[in-house]
């Protein structure tokens, strides 16, 4: 299990991370989506122990991950696919982590073809990589000591169709086996096709978390209206902030009642007003961090 409790991270004034609290249960993928600098890479180096929380702490299998005595096999992490050594070989990058982690040298010649890297890809130095076979030889080095716990950040980052479909299976097959994963991606439909939990992270704070199914169920309202203005204006008047779709209407999250009462109150006239669950996983990512990439950008 990874818990993570009130987790925060400060440089000077900025919070990167603020009061985060999540957990991640064996036999699940747990989607952790948000926009470019929301604070997911940073959650994801303190539960790996690269930085120290300000406050908070986040443990792996009950303890702090610096405290494990052989992480490598309990935990299996890819945060970055370039961060092999470009002079080495595959196999020797995998080897040099065999011996540290006490593993027979004979496993990775399998770990290798595991993640569909060959005996000649094997033999190629690291600099030679696509990205592709970069995160293929990540993830090959995270399973190497066979864990029970997986914590990738756009692991499928540089591959083609087929090996996002090939990834999503060995995950799936992962999780159901009983292991743990908390997959980071900007790849919204994958993680819906293989997520059972989800944490959405928006300018260092939960913005949402849950079951898939429940959240996605709660996305919101789809609003319509014949002046598009008009109903911005209503809408900005009674608090209810909506994501712009591109027909014109907003994506509130709140309840069709509350928008239609809005409405009415000004005489506006609706054309659509129902609920947006239909739009998936991307819809709600969309309607839960409205403008915060943007805010992140400009910071």
């Amino acid at each position: 299990m990874i818990t993570v409790e009130n987790l925060t991270k400060r440089y000077g004034s900025h919070a990167a991370v603020n009061d985060v609290s999540f957990t991640c249960e064996p036999g699940t993928v747990t989607g952790f989506l948000g926009p470019n600098g929301a604070g997911k890479s940073t959650t994801m180096r303190m539960i790996c122990g690269l930085s120290t929380p300000t406050s908070g702490t986040a443990t792996v299998r009950g303890v702090p991950y610096r405290r494990l005595g052989n992480p490598g096999r309990e935990v299996g992490v890819l945060l970055d696919a370039s961060a092999q050594h470009p002079g080495r070989t595959g196999r020797e990058v995998l080897t040099v982590a065999a011996l540290t982690m006490g593993i027979d040298t004979k496993e990775v010649p399998r770990a290798l073809d595991r993640v569909g890297l060959n005996t000649t890809a094997g033999k190629r130095r690291v600099r030679a990589y696509s990205l592709g076979m970069r995160q293929r030889l990540g993830l090959a080095l995270a399973l190497l000591g066979d864990p029970a716990v997986l914590i990738l950040d756009e692991p499928a980052n540089g591959l083609d169709p087929e090996g996002i479909y090939w990834m999503r299976g060995l995950l799936r097959d992962f999780a159901d086996r009983g292991g743990v994963v908390l997959l980071s991606s900007h790849l919204l439909r994958e993680v819906e096709a293989v997520a059972d939990q989800l944490v959405v992270i928006g300018g260092g704070k939960i913005v949402a978390q849950g079951g898939k199914a429940e959240l996605l169920a709660q996305t919101g309202t789809l609003v319509r209206a014949a002046d598009p203005a008009a109903l911005e204006m209503v809408l900005n008047r009674a608090g209810l902030s909506g994501t712009r779709t591109t027909d014109g209407g907003f994506v509130v999250p709140a309840g069709s009642e509350v928008i239609g009462r809005a409405a009415a109150d000004a005489g506006l006239v609706l054309l659509e007003l129902r609920p947006a669950g239909s739009g998936g996983l991307e819809q709600m990512f969309l309607t839960l961090t409205a403008g915060e990439s943007v805010k992140e950008a400009v910071r």
